[in-house]
């Protein structure tokens, strides 16, 4: 597992695509709060960082590969940031809010890694 720690939200979203194209569940898992709420997979919420290691080594276990998407304008407020980028797949949208910790690092506290609006 690797231990850089995101220094800026939006360093957040580089560690998670080096993580993941390495195949470390374990250092996906520690970008996400203790208490961290994914929503995904898609219609289902995944709660705590244990049950988030868990379904990344899941998906991660089939090898996808994951490119660095555009960051958009984040958004901050004190200690807590919104971050989303345009996702390259068509997922619609990707937002995620992120805290910064005692330490001066950011964790993700909710993600929102795909969402298609219907109408």
């Amino acid at each position: 597992m690797t231990t850089e720690k995101a220094t800026t939200p939006e360093d957040i979203t580089r560690l998670f695509v080096e993580r993941s194209n390495a195949g470390d569940a374990d250092g996906v898992a520690a970008l996400y709060d203790e208490n961290a709420v994914m929503a995904y997979p898609p219609g289902k919420t995944t709660v705590g960082r244990a049950a988030i290691r868990d379904l990344w080594a899941s998906v991660l276990a089939h090898g996808p590969h994951f490119e660095l998407e555009e960051g958009l304008p984040t958004l901050v407020y004190g200690d807590i940031a919104l971050t989303s980028t345009a996702p390259k797949d068509n997922a619609g949208a990707r937002a995620q809010v992120v805290q910064r910790q005692p330490d001066g690092s950011w964790l993700r506290i909710l993600d929102q890694p795909e969402f298609v609006a219907t109408s």
